[in-house]
């Protein structure tokens, strides 16, 4: 029996080539607007190519989830760094926004995978009527994260233009506008799950304490 090679999946590949055009977008950021945005935005698009392609072909993978994680915490962590670089006024603000994009991921996909199915008292946001329409609807999903995206996106374009008037107001500028209670809300459900993974984290650790107190005995 041959064993597969997970890393020439379909979805995998389109990962690579994410990072390959997240990587070329970092270089043209300080200087070429044009190619950094262009190269951004369909590294950021192809975020739902994957998932698609590895339901096509069956095809998940922990690794491609791992890689799709990594891709977008980088992503928007590295465009955070270039506009506290435009915007040294906000640079605080730019460096809390990648502190809790950053450490919110990381520790409620780690407690996760320790928690697994051993309680029924771990929290569980999904119980939660809005977390729940969160996590199951897709098209709140994308909204969410695509409006996150832009509002970044569009600061780090009127650093450079404000695109075309739109009722007396730069295009960009007017998506910033918009997109950013977006921005704002995500942030605030991302240190929700801070909070989640805090408490779960906690539960562990009484859990297993108390096993190893009664291993003592």
């Amino acid at each position: 029996m041959t064993s597969e090679n997970i890393f020439l999946f379909v979805p995998n590949l389109i990962g690579y080539a994410r990072v390959i055009l997240a990587i070329i977008s970092f270089y043209f950021m300080p200087t070429n607007y044009i190619i950094a945005t262009w190269c951004y935005v369909v590294s950021a698009l192809l975020d739902a190519f994957d998932g698609h392609a590895a339901r096509y072909y069956n095809q998940s993978t922990k690794f491609g989830g791992i890689l799709d994680q990594l891709t977008d915490r980088c992503g928007t962590m590295i465009l955070c760094a270039v506009l506290g670089y435009f915007y040294p006024k906000y640079m605080l603000l730019f460096h809390l926004s990648m502190c809790i994009d950053i450490a919110c991921h990381w520790i409620y996909l780690h407690t996760s995978l320790l928690q697994g199915k051993t309680s029924h008292k771990f929290i569980d946001m999904s119980e939660n009527a809005i977390m729940s329409i969160y996590y199951t609807s897709r098209p709140v999903l994308f909204f969410m994260c695509a409006g996150n995206e832009a509002f970044y996106a569009a600061l780090y374009l009127i650093h450079f233009t404000e695109g075309p008037l739109i009722a007396g107001i730069g295009l960009y500028k007017l998506i910033a506008y918009i997109s950013a209670p977006v921005a704002i809300v995500k942030s605030l459900i991302s240190l929700l799950h801070l909070y989640v993974a805090c408490m779960n984290l906690s539960i562990i650790d009484v859990n297993e304490r108390a096993a190893l107190r009664g291993k003592q005995k």
